[in-house]
């Protein structure tokens, strides 16, 4: 969900851009500014902070257990690759 403050504020800025001369307009070019800039920002497809900040956390958790699963492999692979001592030669 895009902040709707943020938008609003961004048309009234443009708004008042406009020539003093289509001051008759200015209602009209706002209403239109805010409609031109959320589609703009509805078509970028972006995600608010808490969905990314939820993701980022995910993600983190999941390379926390990749880390681990390596270790513990690295520690299997060691056990494989040394000589065992219950060998006979």
């Amino acid at each position: 969900m895009i902040d709707l403050k943020a938008i609003d504020e961004l048309a009234r800025r443009l708004n008042d851009l406009v020539p003093p001369g289509l001051n008759d307009a200015r209602a009209d070019l706002e209403q239109n500014f805010r409609a031109a800039l959320q589609s703009g920002l509805n078509k970028l497809n972006l995600v608010t902070r808490e969905e990314f900040d939820v993701q980022r956390s995910v993600l983190l958790r999941t390379r926390e257990k990749i880390d681990a699963l390596e270790r513990a492999i690295e520690v299997l692979e060691a056990r494989l690759n040394a000589p065992s001592s219950n060998s006979k030669n």
